[in-house]
């Protein structure tokens, strides 16, 4: 919202000026100071990488340092906490990525609202996941696993990135819509999950693109679907998950960012506007295509209401699964 000074009458006059001034009016002067994007996860994966790309573009546009900084712990809750503490201003925002949403099915008690307290500015991308199985185990496709899943109840297992963990629900909602029972185990992160299951230790893993794209692509890694509704270009043998017996299955990870809640409107517009410009350039694009990434952008509202519909989403997954914190 607005803010109102008590100004000597030639500043007045000169913010009259800008009213009908349709460029300084759209907050030309922001940002005066530098400007930091955390991060609540470790460096390296989309989240991360989308941020230090938008980074350097908003450094070279505003003239001002546009940093990044990793917090990461409690499933990206801590970052979100930090900036949705930090004073409404435009000068600490937030990359987040679908991990965001889940905060509020996984917690009973978060230190922040995730619905309140911070403002969606826009999506920055998406990407797929890839169903990722044993080399050990004896299946060739997507269809395969399912009858071995369905004909040997509770004996074959999947690995996820920690309980709660957008690996963890994309596993769950396969279990629903395709009527498997299969057991979960946890680990630290995304890399501990997939080594385990190219070890050949666990049986399956549904693993962010970007992780696993160039383990599959080097046959390190046996990958036998997709979770997008289309193949991807980079492997076009490999179907959907929808195409393989579970035609409602989709899962999108998606990448965007947040302010404080109560950031004056001018403000989100103007980095909405300038993230747009940098995200549309081929560039970007180029960027984040090996990693099974498209930028993509959207309106403020449209933001909010993609993360609203999301956290419905995963609280009725979560209570239907079970899945609590530990």
């Amino acid at each position: 919202m607005p803010i109102s000074f008590k100004r000597p009458a030639i500043f007045l006059l000169l913010g009259l000026g800008v009213l009908f001034n349709p460029v300084l009016s759209l907050g030309q002067d922001f940002p005066a100071k530098p400007v930091r994007i955390l991060v609540g996860f470790t460096p390296g994966g989309v989240p991360d990488i989308t941020a230090r790309l938008i980074a350097q573009g908003l450094s070279d546009k505003w003239k001002q340092p546009v940093t990044v900084e990793n917090k990461p712990g409690a499933g990206s809750t801590i970052a979100a906490h930090a900036v949705a503490s930090a004073p409404p201003d435009g000068l600490t925002l937030l990359s987040v990525s679908s991990a965001h949403a889940i905060g509020p099915a996984l917690y009973n008690k978060l230190p922040f609202d995730t619905l309140k307290d911070l403002s969606g500015i826009t999506l920055t991308a998406t990407g797929p996941a890839l169903v990722i199985v044993s080399p050990t185990l004896p299946v060739k496709n997507m269809v395969e696993f399912i009858a071995m899943a369905r004909a040997k109840p509770g004996q074959l297992n999947y690995s996820s990135a920690g309980t709660g963990s957008g690996s963890h629900f994309a596993v769950e909602l396969l279990k629903s819509q395709a009527g498997l029972n299969i057991v979960h185990v946890p680990f630290k992160g995304i890399p501990e999950a997939l080594n385990e299951t190219i070890a050949g230790r666990v049986d399956m893993f549904i693993s962010p693109y970007a992780s696993a794209i160039k383990l599959v692509q080097s046959g390190r890694a046996k990958a036998i679907a997709v979770t997008s509704t289309q193949r991807m270009p980079d492997l076009p043998d490999v179907p959907t998950v929808a195409e393989s017996g579970v035609p409602d299955y989709k899962w999108i990870f998606w990448y965007g960012l947040l302010a404080p809640a109560k950031t004056p409107a001018k403000v989100i517009q103007q980095i909405n506007a300038d993230v747009g410009v940098i995200l549309k350039s081929p560039e970007i694009g180029q960027r984040l295509k090996p990693l099974g990434t498209q930028a993509l952008t959207s309106t403020p509202a449209e933001f909010d209401k993609l993360i609203a519909e999301e956290v419905d989403s995963f609280v009725r997954l979560s209570r239907a699964a079970g899945i609590k914190s530990e």
